[in-house]
Order: C-alpha cells, then structure tokens, then sequence
C-alpha cells in the first residue's frame, strides 16, 4: 500500500480470470474445484477494489468459446454463476451489477437470476461489477455492426454511399456496444500465465495498460492486485501522441 498512489488508482480495471482448472488439477482435484475457489478470488478482489476507489470491475467469466467445454463443466459453472450471485457482496459492499454478453444462449434460469441481480443492485453506487458472460468480442463488434446498422436505416431508410461517413462513425459504433454504459478500461490484467487477449475487449483495449502475471487466479489477491496497479502507475499513457505532446498538455 506504501507503494501505491491513490491519487492514480485506475478508474476501470478488466481482468480474464485465467487457471482455475490448473490450480485445481495440480492439486489432485476436479476443475470445478478451482472454479469455486475461484469465486473466492472475485469476492477478494471487489472488496478490494471497492476500497480502493475503482469505479468499474470486469470480469471475463465465461466466454463464447467456453460453450465447447465439456457439458458436466458447464453445468458446474452455470451452477457457481448462480451460487455467486446469492452473496451478498453487493449489498455489503454497495456494488452495482451488470451482465455483457450473449444472453440467449444462457439457461433460463441463470437468464433470469442475472436480472433479479441487475435489479436489485441498481442503486448501488460504490463501483459497478461487470461480468463477461457468454461473451466474446468478435460477437460484441459483428452485434454492434448490426445494431449501427439498424440504426442508420432508422434515421435515413434510402440512404446512399455519400451518407455512410455521417451514419457509420466511430461513435456512432461505440454507442451499440455491450459496454456503451462505461469507460474504456484504463488496465487489464490477466491471471494465469498466459500473454494474449483471448477474444476480450478487443475494441475497448485500445489503449489499455496490460498486466500479465503467473499466479493464477484462485490465488490471485489484494497483494497481486496491488502489484499491477502499482505496475499500471509506473506507465506514461500516451493515447497516440509524443512525449513532447504530453509534456505540453501538462504545463
């Protein structure tokens, strides 16, 4: 905590909550063992975020590609999904709750115990928790391609080649994303050894600051989560322009 400078806590951080299954397996247990302890992790790490000012926290939970897993994992996770909503880490801790991803493709009572949660927790106001769920981003931007679409037909039905610059901006395309509710994420990190995206975010990402760690994330806490922020802060966003730019901004 020494370290930290609480003055430049990231204002959304993202994390792929990656070697769950590791973690268990090398300890001689079922997958769904990690998956478990990996909820753990999440109640650590909100509480922690919480305290710290974060104002946003998403979380990649279960992706689109996740659905080829074997149907008896699923289930286990379809079943923590539904357990880790029923603590009370929101209300104690006054998190708002939001879903992104492919609903439909959800049971339906996950589907609906992920409303009765968003509902419940709208008026929280302390930090908002954002599960990936059934997620993707290459099915985030080709639904978003649709829905900028849709809408350019709705403002101009006859449009023609000369319009398409007013209609298809880039903020016009931010506006039909899944995470048009929040800021871009200023950090995300990813647990578990692994160094790549994995289909996450690949929009807002942009300029993010990415963190990539060993420790996996059942074991992952408010010390590893202190690290990359510490990490993040130690950084000089640049947003495209030259050291010379920034320098002049800040004067």
């Amino acid at each position: 905590m020494a370290e930290l400078d609480m003055t430049r806590i990231p204002r959304h951080i993202a994390i792929i909550m990656d070697g769950n299954g590791r973690w268990a397996t090398e300890r001689g247990k079922d997958r769904s063992f990690g998956h478990q302890e990996g909820v753990e992790a999440v109640k650590r790490i909100t509480k922690e975020c919480t305290r710290l000012g974060v104002k946003y926290l998403t979380l990649y939970t279960f992706s689109t590609e996740n659905w080829n897993r074997p149907a008896t994992e699923i289930n286990a996770l379809m079943g923590l999904v539904l357990t880790a909503l029923e603590d009370e880490i929101f209300m104690k801790n006054n998190v708002r709750f939001r879903v992104i991803g492919d609903r439909k493709r959800l049971p339906e009572n996950v589907q609906q115990k992920l409303v009765e949660t968003e509902a419940h927790t709208a008026n929280n106001s302390s930090m908002t928790m954002v599960v990936a769920l059934s997620y993707s981003s290459r099915w985030e931007i080709i639904e978003a391609m649709r829905r900028t679409a849709a809408d350019a037909l709705r403002q101009k039905p006859d449009f023609e080649t000369a319009d398409i610059d007013k209609l298809f901006t880039e903020e016009a395309f931010a506006r039909n994303l899944e995470t048009a509710f929040m800021p871009d994420p200023d950090l995300l990190i990813r647990t578990g050894g692994e160094v790549r995206l994995s289909n996450y975010l690949l929009w807002q990402a942009a300029y993010t600051e990415l963190y990539f760690c060993d420790t996996y994330w059942p074991d992952f806490d408010a010390d590893a989560l202190h690290k990359a922020i510490i990490s993040y802060q130690s950084r000089q966003r640049r947003f495209g322009k030259t050291e010379a730019q920034i320098e002049k901004e800040t004067i």
